[in-house]
């Protein structure tokens, strides 16, 4: 069977399921969603022009002086009058600039001798120093947050000073998780040393918490194809993540299963190490994403599938995985078939591929701070170069 390559296997992905529907929620509960429809400013910001520094605000044309204090202007409480030839307000950050005044001196330079104000700087300031005009960060109507972005801090921040109090998002995503095979039990608990503890609904669970999902815990299902046929049947979510059971061994039994529950597989055995084993299909409105049950495989798998599965059904306008570059610390062989998912260190901004590679060695993984990307067939590469990284902590 033709191993399918991974920008090939994302766009078969994508098209599995379209996003989920939109909401309107309140700014506090938007963050991590993506934005369901463009965003733009209801208000002008500054609404007027403002002091950028605490001093006097003036006429630029009264320079070099001197003045007479005439009032204040505090932020929330303007200066209700006109600044005059020959006049002045004291003025602080974030205050309304007073009508007439056009330029602020900042407080270190200047002197006051009761109401009487002169300038001890070094040279006068130029007009309109220490002010920000009117519609500076932006003017009512223009865009503040476009489709498909995630909303993060900041673009709360922005919305909020745009005069927007709700936002249009795509709702969360219902993402079911279980982990398949007779060999696993619960983690911390006495068991019989041929047992394994279960350790991949927890670091997925972890992997998922940035986002905004609703997580269904199915549990640990067993080896039974009944059983398995059972669970997917009665699937209540937009994703079901299962691991474990998605090769062809007797026991791996999730294929079958999906398929007994009236589900379909898309596509199956990916170009791709560690995780050549995922598959992807559909059951009802229910995406699906078999993830192989090594731990590590599950981890590469749900870093590059899961993820951006899940950005897509949220709406996010571009939720291929983020990659960026750093440095070879050392050399590394020749690549073959399958784009290889290094695990690596970064130490003093060079990244060091882990020694021994082996797909069942955690603490290894555990201990890196990203993927390093080797493409099909890539050439040896030498320490120095650059190689194309995924972060993962």
């Amino acid at each position: 069977m033709t191993l399918l390559p991974i920008p090939d296997a994302l766009d078969r992905l994508f098209a599995l399921a379209a996003p989920v529907a939109a909401e309107e929620v309140a700014l506090a509960d938007a963050h991590g969603r993506w934005a369901a429809a463009d965003i733009h400013a209801r208000r002008t910001q500054p609404a007027t022009d403002l002091s950028a520094m605490d001093g006097c605000a003036i006429r630029h044309a009264d320079l070099p002086g001197p003045w007479t204090l005439i009032g204040e202007s505090a932020a929330g409480r303007a200066f209700a009058g006109t600044v005059g030839p020959g006049e002045t307000v004291r003025i602080f950050t974030g205050a309304a600039m007073p009508a007439g005044a056009d330029t602020v001196m900042i407080q270190e330079e200047v002197a006051a001798d009761g109401t009487a104000i002169r300038l001890t700087g070094e040279g006068p300031p130029a007009r309109g120093r220490n002010t920000r005009r009117r519609g500076l960060d932006f003017t009512q109507g223009d865009p503040l947050i476009a489709r498909g972005e995630r909303l993060t801090p900041a673009r709360i921040a922005v919305a909020a000073t745009g005069g927007v109090g709700t936002l249009a998002v795509n709702r969360r995503v219902r993402v079911a998780i279980c982990a398949t095979g007779d060999e696993l039990v619960e983690p911390g608990g006495a068991h019989d040393p041929a047992a394994l503890p279960e350790s991949n609904r927890a670091m997925l669970a972890a992997m998922l918490a940035d986002l905004p999902v609703e997580l269904i815990d199915l549990g640990i299902l067993p080896d039974d194809l009944d059983t398995l046929r059972d669970a997917f049947a009665a699937i209540d979510a937009d994703l079901l993540v299962t691991t474990g059971g998605a090769s062809v061994g007797d026991h791996d039994l999730v294929r079958p299963a999906l398929e007994a529950a009236g589900g379909s597989i898309d596509f199956w055995r990916i170009a791709l190490r560690p995780g050549k084993p995922m598959m992807a299909g559909r059951i009802g409105r229910t995406s699906v994403l078999g993830l192989p049950g090594n731990p590590v495989s599950a981890f590469v798998t749900a870093t590059l599938f899961v993820r951006p599965l899940i950005a897509h059904l949220g709406g996010a306008a571009d939720p291929h995985p983020r990659t960026t570059h750093a440095i070879l610390g050392e050399d590394l062989p020749a690549n073959g078939p399958r784009t290889d998912y290094l695990r690596a260190e970064l130490r003093d901004g060079r990244a060091f591929a882990s020694t021994i590679q082996d797909s069942s060695m955690l603490l290894t993984l555990a201990r890196s701070h990203c993927l390093i990307v080797r493409p099909i067939d890539a050439p040896p590469a030498r320490a120095g170069d650059s190689a194309e990284i995924l972060v993962i902590a």
